[in-house]
């Protein structure tokens, strides 16, 4: 039997198995009410003595970080705090959300008549710390499904750089970091610098130019558009191959958030806004996990070239993201009232579309188009802007936008649009879930485009099913879905606007293609 305040440890038996610990502790605040602690590789659980009620068991999936601490001045116990963040349901609440709870708990191991004050004092600190330690690592051990555990397995302990953009959304970016972000990366003991974006491509010099072996991860508190500068600017660098290997993150604190809900949505737990998406990236972020992300590769016509992450948009819906700007203080409203004026003077686009069918393997797609991969000449003809002879991400599914693309090709016949969306990620906004099936790594690019003679009751319906991914379910015949691992698009109609991850594009033709995996996301 464990002696009063005495702890033990049971080594786990088979590969991956956690420690296995038992303990007496008392509470935080009085030291009055005695709790039996068991940590096994799924949970801690948590009994207080004199209660014949089974033990409370806190999931370690839902644990953020765990850390122990010293009592101040003459007192020798140390204290031991973990937090989780489970999903519960806030009252009046349409769905579980992630819910802060902290458990603290006060440890003093029977003294030693040998020993002075102090040592007992350290070997209290010693023992919290091993139970830190110990729900840190089952923790990380139980996190699940992702490509490796970024912070919480150990692989480096550098830190991540935290971009935030004071102005995006409705300049509340700091306030959320003051708020949330920095208690939860000092609960998951993840170090960080704050670096504040003073101006439009200010995150793009700093990525551009930066150490990246001082960093674990880069993540980004703002909208989508920084994390497009953030990934342009990484594959700017002489080195882009090891520099686009730096996982990034994503913490909503703009209003389209979209790539923040993709990455919530991807954790399988019911649709959240607000904070609550927030608390849900911040959690995920915690946990450390990559994952694979595509990037896409997209050339204008005046050779520039861009990659994104999450969508291309032209029609509608580019319209709505641009005009909305004027309404940006209200927040992720903006798009509801830029929605319902164009609505009101529903226009109509003509241009030509073509798309290379996705198959159910990308290897097949590469091989088929084999005669097009004379793609150094290509990559020179539509990099103009870019003298570099290093070694480039080579677009061999592309040929020059001032040649036909090739016979195996689809030329979309309809040359009339409403929109025309290309999709990398699940969600458009925080809200629309435009590509249910989309994922991180899939190589496709799920294309949409709705045709000109949808009338604006079928385009509200469309619209309000996007919320809850079921527009696919209303049988409209004018909406179109397909897959595709290229693109190119040639508006006809002036002027116009065109937008790459909800930035704003010089307007024009543009072609693009799918290269599976390139970078790296935290996804939890």
């Amino acid at each position: 039997m464990d002696e009063p305040h005495a702890s033990r440890q049971v080594l786990g038996n088979g590969p991956g198995a956690g420690a296995h610990m038992h303990g007496l502790f008392t509470d935080a605040e009085t030291g009055r009410v005695t709790y039996s602690l068991e940590l096994t590789d799924s949970c801690l659980a948590v009994q207080r003595i004199t209660s014949p009620s089974s033990p409370e068991r806190l999931d370690l999936r839902d644990c953020a970080g765990s850390r122990a601490y010293r009592g101040e001045s003459e007192d020798r116990s140390a204290y031991l705090c973990a937090y989780f963040y489970p999903h519960r349901n806030r009252w009046m609440g349409p769905s579980p959300v992630r819910l802060r709870d902290e458990r603290r708990f006060r440890l003093v191991l029977n003294a030693d008549d040998d020993k002075d004050d102090e040592e007992d004092a350290r070997a209290n600190l010693r023992e919290a710390e091993r139970w830190a330690r110990a729900i840190r690592d089952n923790s990380a051990r139980c996190a699940g499904h992702a490509s490796g555990v970024l912070f919480s397995g150990g692989l480096r302990s550098c830190g991540v750089m935290v971009l935030v953009n004071p102005q995006s959304g409705q300049g509340q970016a700091m306030a959320l970091y003051n708020s949330h972000i920095q208690r939860m990366l000092t609960e998951a003991d993840i170090p960080h610098t704050l670096v504040i974006t003073e101006r439009q491509n200010h995150a793009r010099e700093i990525v551009r130019n930066a150490d990246l072996t001082q960093w674990d991860a880069l993540v980004i508190l703002s909208g989508d558009g920084l994390l497009f500068e953030v990934v342009n600017g990484l594959m700017d660098r002489p080195d882009w191959e090891m520099a686009i290997q730096t996982p990034v993150g994503i913490l909503p604190g703009g209003s389209g958030n979209a790539l923040a809900a993709s990455v919530h949505h991807y954790t399988r737990k019911p649709q959240v806004w607000g904070e609550d998406l927030l608390v849900s990236c911040g959690f995920v972020l915690c946990k450390g996990l990559t994952s694979k992300l595509d990037l896409i590769s997209i050339h204008l016509s005046s050779g520039v070239r861009l990659f994104s992450f999450l969508s291309i948009a032209w029609g509608f819906v580019a319209d709505v993201d641009i005009e909305s700007e004027q309404f940006r203080r209200i927040g992720s409203l903006r798009f509801i009232v830029g929605t319902l004026v164009r609505l009101a003077s529903l226009r109509t686009y003509r241009g030509k579309l073509s798309f290379l069918p996705a198959t159910d393997n990308p290897e097949t797609d590469a091989a088929s188009n084999a005669q097009q991969t004379h793609s150094d000449q290509t990559s020179n003809k539509t990099s103009q802007h870019n003298t570099s002879e290093r070694k480039r991400l080579v677009d061999h599914l592309l040929v020059p936008l001032d040649q036909p693309v090739p016979q195996s090709w689809t030329v979309v016949e309809e040359k009339e649009f409403v929109l025309v969306v290309a999709m990398f990620q699940s969600y458009l906004g925080e809200d629309w879930l435009v590509a249910p099936r989309a994922c991180t790594d899939d190589g496709v690019i799920h294309l949409f485009y709705m045709t000109a003679e949808i009338s604006r009751p079928t385009l509200v319906r469309l619209f309000r099913a996007m919320q809850s991914g079921t527009h696919m379910e209303c049988g409209c015949p004018h909406l179109v879905y397909r897959q595709a691992r290229a693109l190119r698009l040639e508006p006809e109609t002036r002027p116009g606007i065109i937008t790459v991850d909800g930035e704003q594009v010089e307007y024009g033709p543009l072609q693009a293609q799918a290269h599976r995996g390139v970078a790296r996301l935290i996804t939890g």
